[in-house]
């Protein structure tokens, strides 16, 4: 049964309700802030609260979800009230709370906070970072090979594959740079069509732009749009393509239309800081880093399709990430270094 605790405009939807935290749980109490999309998207939020959910069951704590139905606009409310409410850490998923999180914060030094995929300053502030641009670029060179190859089932001859990002923003096009240049690397002359959703949480307009995609040559699309891109696998399935899955293995949701999916292991990473704040080494002005090297992203085993795919075609994949790994290849990373002329 959930509690719903109203912030300004914002509804949060907990576990329980806020005030359940008795005084000598508190201080080992842990909060989840739901990304967009909310839970139940198949993707980024659902990921991050399994590892959150295994971290407070085996570390022994009190754990909650908080939802809103206006995460963007609350962002400071939402932050307060779960400090308020005595959480001794609060992790974020959402990507807009990181500069509200730097001021609220201050106001809480007894509360520790965590922020994804993003680095903010404070004594009190830990960050989490992936590099999403490194599973995104193996996403694009397998797409840029298999769309011309037409002894694959469902690929025509044109070199055009597409991407939906829920967002403009550096956090969704850290992956859409990288997916680029996969392709690019792979085949200079590949069209990566590119577009926004605007939302997360409307797999009907993913439906819709990924059609319209479809009917404009693309073969493949990549999603990194939350549960708007349930509507993109579901496009994929209908009209014979193939889309890309984002976040989790998404390959089972429509096995045999999905070609691949970049996992990106929000789950490991929310696992870790929990347990690490439960042990009491949680450690504040400090950026961990989840890669390809640590296992942080990657692609999915691919067991619905690898068998469709050249051997030649997942050896040149696999080539990529051994440069990757090996620093042979840096992939470009938006919030690092800006954006490349390609994706302005």
């Amino acid at each position: 049964m959930k509690t719903f605790i109203t912030v300004g405009a914002a509804t949060l939807a907990l576990a329980s309700g806020l005030g359940a935290i008795s005084a000598t749980a508190a201080e080992k109490a842990a909060a989840l802030i739901i990304a967009q999309g909310g839970l139940g998207d198949q993707s980024y939020n659902d990921l991050a609260y399994s590892g959150f959910q295994k971290a407070v069951k085996e570390a022994g704590i009190e754990g909650k979800p908080v939802e809103s139905k206006d995460v963007v606009a609350q962002a400071a409310d939402i932050l307060r009230r779960a400090a308020d409410a005595d959480f001794g850490l609060i992790v974020d998923l959402e990507y807009s709370h990181g500069e509200p999180m730097v001021e609220v914060a201050k106001d809480y030094p007894g509360t520790k906070f965590v922020i994804l995929n993003q680095v903010r300053e404070g004594a009190n502030i830990a960050s989490v970072l992936f590099q999403e641009q490194e599973g995104s670029y193996l996403a694009g060179t397998l797409a840029a090979l298999v769309t011309t190859d037409t002894s694959i089932k469902g690929i025509n001859p044109e070199p055009i594959i597409g991407v939906i990002g829920g967002t403009k923003s550096a956090g969704i096009d850290k992956f859409i740079a990288g997916y680029i240049e996969g392709a690019k690397a792979a085949n200079p002359d590949v069209q990566v069509k590119v577009a926004y959703s605007n939302n997360f949480g409307d797999p009907a307009i993913g439906l819709q732009m990924t059609k319209a995609m479809f009917e404009e040559g693309a073969d493949i699309v990549y999603q990194v749009a939350g549960g708007t891109g349930m509507g993109v696998i579901q496009a994929a399935k209908e009209a014979g393509h193939y889309a890309i899955g984002v976040d989790t293995d998404q390959d089972g949701l429509a096995p045999g239309a999905v070609l691949a999916s970049m996992i990106k292991r929000t789950d490991v990473a929310v696992e870790t800081v929990v347990k690490d704040y439960a042990a009491g080494k949680f450690e504040g002005g400090k950026t961990v880093t989840f890669g390809l090297k640590e296992n942080g992203v990657g692609l999915s085993e691919m067991k619905h399709t690898k068998a469709l795919i050249p051997a030649a075609i997942l050896e040149k994949v696999e080539t990529a990430k051994q440069d990757i790994l090996s620093g042979k290849i840096k992939v470009w990373n938006v919030v690092d270094q800006g954006y490349p002329d390609y994706l302005k």
